[in-house]
């Protein structure tokens, strides 16, 4: 068997292919893997949304699929061409010095892996050898790591939002960066060949963009909705992203998303304390009625009818709320508002 070859080859050139997704991703992936070379010179790594506590069966999947190796990545391990790499649950998949290095690092987007983090972290480990591509999935997850990519002299694929189950990654990548190719999954896989060897692009390919002109927003802070420290606006790649001291990240849907969420949770916390300040207060105004005393008891009862109105308030408001400012961002764009972390 001949030996690995690595990325520190010198005779390499777009050698480390990045690939993140989301909701509707498996069935993608497995098109995309199913046209690649089995004498590829590139190493793929690969960010799959998934609960952390599911076991993935994304690698074994992938290696039935195509013709390359795929296995779950290892820690330390030195980055070979002609592999696939799988982030495991619960970890962040990042690039350090031609190595894999899994992390239990800070949440991003309410992702950990997060296909931002090993965007991000290609693009400053490897700079233009990297190629980035975004998958299917709701919202903006990858957006800004494809920027960070693209920022270093990378190369950038999107899937056609027209092809993909769920189209908000892939559209909020190309509001926003200026991609190299917009491919339907079937034409992914060849894309990838073509950019690794340096030849032309598959007929199919749409290589036109449309990202939006970055504005220069006045700088804000708001809380972190995962650990209540406050989130900084930043900019990176000419994209506003908002990260806390402790290191949660947040692009803008997904910030805006959890957002509602904390203020839906908060409004539920106001009903229920509302409504056990009122039964307890029907209970201290039925005890003073048995203990004879009149006035207490409808000082109790005044008082826990005026908590009992007060739930109803918020209740009616926590209502109005969910149907115009808690909406999901994807349900503005007549996506469904699935859970990404049920994708695998």
């Amino acid at each position: 068997m001949p030996p690995k070859i690595t990325l520190d080859s010198p005779d390499t050139r777009h050698d480390l292919v990045v690939i993140g997704a989301s909701a509707g991703g498996v069935e993608t992936l497995k098109r995309v893997v199913a046209d690649l070379p089995a004498d590829l010179r590139a190493t793929i790594c690969v960010v799959l949304h998934i609960a952390p506590g599911s076991p993935s069966a994304l690698a074994r999947i992938l290696r039935r699929a195509g013709r390359l190796p795929c296995r779950p990545a290892t820690d330390g391990e030195p980055l070979s061409l002609g592999e696939i790499l799988v982030a495991p649950p619960d970890r962040h998949l990042v690039i350090e010095d031609g190595r894999v290095r899994l992390t239990i690092g800070p949440r991003e987007n309410n992702h950990r892996p997060a296909v931002d983090a090993l965007f991000r972290s290609a693009a400053i480990a490897r700079g233009d050898r990297v190629i980035g591509i975004v998958l299917s999935g709701t919202r903006d997850d990858g957006t800004a790591g494809l920027a960070v990519i693209k920022a270093q002299g990378g190369l950038a694929i999107v899937q056609d939002p027209a092809d993909a189950t769920y189209p908000g990654m892939p559209a909020s990548a190309l509001d926003h960066v200026a991609v190299d190719a917009v491919v339907p999954s079937g034409e992914i896989g060849r894309a990838i060949a073509a950019m690794v060897n340096g030849t032309d692009l598959p007929p199919g390919t749409d290589p036109q963009a449309r990202p939006a002109d970055p504005s220069d927003p006045d700088l804000t802070t708001v809380i972190c909705p995962e650990c209540g420290g406050v989130l900084s606006e930043r900019f990176e790649a000419g994209l506003v992203q908002w990260e806390c001291r402790v290191g949660h990240r947040y692009s803008p849907e997904t910030l805006v998303d959890a957002q509602a969420e904390r203020v839906e949770a908060a409004l539920w916390t106001a009903i229920r304390a509302l409504s056990d300040r009122s039964r307890l207060l029907h209970r201290m105004a039925d005890r003073a009625g048995s203990r004879d005393q009149p006035r207490s008891a409808r000082s109790f009862r005044r008082r826990a009818a005026l908590a009992g109105d007060q739930a109803d308030l918020v209740r009616k408001a926590l209502t109005q709320a969910a149907a115009s400012t808690l909406r999901r961002v994807v349900d503005d764009k007549g996506e469904l508002a699935g859970d990404e972390g049920t994708a695998a």
